[in-house]
């Protein structure tokens, strides 16, 4: 199926790069044929965000976007509260002592999966066609080694590798130029990181595991636009927080982020999760509610000193597969949004030109010079400091800096970053973590939070989590780090069978994966290779 363009996943990115890419074509009476394939059941089936969103990039794009309905216009920020936690009591951090863009004026808060359900009805009317349920599994790539497009993976292919009785194969789309929005750790970003060597000239990505549920609460308790981030317990020696966001319908979005650079392999992020919930201040808020959906999801970390370079022979990385996150202020869709805009206008100048798979060198100078890079710029050290020198010191030391850049005066260095896997320390030199049993009101198991992400997969077909050496689970990270895979996965996909009876087995449960791609970040050896399962399976996110 040849187009002009195809875009990889319908998350913020590529909605927003596909209907930009409409515009100019209406706007200059030409013809552009634009293609969205998304690996979820449905557009925003696997979208998972906080979300509170900056309206910067949407109002570029589409400016009368809360006339239009748009759901994100439901519930305007109007409260922004930042709490240090300890165990029992809270320091509330007061807005003089952070630069204005900290604020959250002018922001909204809701589902991004709804958003992007909206984006996509936006782009079919602009007649781009969207294929969900559709995974990339495999690049294309023409004769003088540029990009030809993608290949949708077969369906109805057995465990064992035979085809089945409801075989279908998948289906090549070509393109001049094929964008990369799969998101952060994308499957295929992965292997064009690699080949084309994206890498080079900056410092590796880093991440973070985002756990999210959504409640019901007591209406009294109810301040729709009231916007809560945390710092502090029950995090000691690693780094991250929650966030609690008022949002339409009497809802709460909450969730818990741990950066994936911690050390102690006994530490499970789910679970530390499950505990901030028990905070006195935070189960205040739940009591009498109701937990009404779950979700995880990997966030990129690194920065603007971890933007790989984003163009390449017929394609382009664009949204989080390339990492504009801007995290101190928990925000990447604006970001995401004016890449993916800012790649569709430099395609369709190629494109008018009769020009194919060529670099787009002009998308990489124009967002070097765009407010991505202005914005990103002024907190790229904050990361790294709370890294380095912990969430105290490190919090004083990247808001220092934070300060300095805003008043454009900045320190005179970019900090670096290691990879994730790199910080996991040995089992022996930490000691296990008790975490507090679930309650089943306000804390709960793994399984039954998968349950509520209606997570699903064809179970007869081959394993999408793949082992590069089957026996190091249990040769090597088993006896020096207590095999954290069990720890670390929010799903329960990893176990440890048989250890009781002298032969431990290292079982994977695939049917349970979330697609946060915490395995693939973080297990110490990348021993684990995450790829695309069939086309609509995983998640299915109603409203996230």
């Amino acid at each position: 199926m040849p187009f002009d363009v195809v875009i990889v996943g319908a998350g913020p990115a590529g909605l927003a790069a596909a209907i930009r890419l409409k515009q100019l074509a209406a706007e200059n009476n030409a013809e552009i044929e634009v293609c969205v394939i998304e690996k979820g059941s449905e557009v925003g089936a696997h979208i998972l965000s906080g979300a509170v969103v900056d309206p910067r990039a949407l109002d570029e794009l589409i400016p009368d976007w809360r006339e239009q309905g748009c759901p994100m216009a439901d519930t305007p920020v109007t409260e922004n509260h930042h709490w240090v936690l300890s165990k029992t009591s809270k320091f509330a951090i007061p807005h003089i002592t952070t630069p204005g863009f900290m604020h959250n004026k002018g922001t909204y808060t809701g589902s991004l999966g709804n958003m992007c359900r909206w984006l996509a009805e936006k782009a079919e009317e602009l007649e781009v066609q969207i294929f969900p349920g559709f995974a990339a599994a495999e690049i294309l790539y023409n004769e003088d080694g540029s990009i030809k497009g993608v290949a949708t993976g077969d369906m109805g292919v057995g465990k064992d590798g035979e085809h089945k009785a409801d075989y279908t194969p998948g289906l090549e789309l070509h393109a001049r130029y094929t964008f990369f929005a799969e998101g952060a750790r994308g499957h295929l970003t992965k292997i064009l990181k690699r080949q084309f060597d994206l890498e080079a000239n900056c410092e590796p990505q880093t991440y973070g595991i985002g756990l999210k549920e959504l409640w019901d609460i007591d209406p009294k308790k109810h301040v729709p636009g009231r916007v809560i981030h945390t710092q502090g317990w029950p995090l000691d020696d690693a780094w991250g927080g929650g966030f609690l966001y008022h949002q339409a319908n009497g809802q709460v979005a909450l969730g818990f982020v741990v950066a994936l650079s911690y050390q102690n392999p006994h530490l499970s992020p789910f679970h530390e999760f499950q505990r901030w919930k028990l905070h006195p201040e935070i189960r205040a808020i739940l009591e009498g509610g109701k937990r009404v959906s779950y979700g995880a999801r990997a966030i990129n970390e690194g920065g603007w000193q971890s933007v790989p370079k984003l163009a390449f022979p017929g394609g382009a990385l664009i949204g989080c597969s390339a990492g504009f996150v801007n995290v101190p202020r928990i925000k990447g869709s604006h970001t995401a949004m004016k890449s993916g805009m800012l790649a569709a206008e430099s395609a369709f100048r190629a494109i008018q030109a009769d020009r194919s798979s060529d670099e787009l060198v002009d998308y990489q100078e124009n967002l070097n010079n765009s407010w991505i890079a202005e914005e990103l710029k002024l907190v790229k050290n904050v990361e790294p400091c709370v890294d380095k020198f912990g969430g105290t010191m490190g919090t004083v030391l990247g808001g220092i800096d934070m300060w300095m850049r805003n008043l454009g005066i900045g320190l005179p260095f970019t900090m670096k970053h290691d990879p994730d896997y790199k910080h996991m320390g040995r089992a022996d030199l930490y000691k296990p973590i008790d975490y507090p049993k679930p309650d089943g009101v306000i804390t709960f198991d793994r399984l039954s939070s998968v349950f509520l992400s209606n997570t699903n997969h064809e179970e007869d077909q081959p394993v999408h989590l793949k082992l590069k050496d089957e026996s190091l689970p249990v040769t090597y990270n088993l006896p020096l780090y207590d095999e954290p895979a069990q720890r670390y996965c929010p799903a329960g996909v990893y176990e440890i069978v048989g250890e009781e009876e002298g032969n431990p087995r290292f079982q994977i449960n695939a049917q349970n994966c979330v697609h946060c791609k915490t395995c693939d970040i973080k297990e110490m050896s990348q021993n684990i290779n995450w790829v695309v399962p069939e086309g609509g399976g995983g998640p299915n996110y109603p409203n996230m």
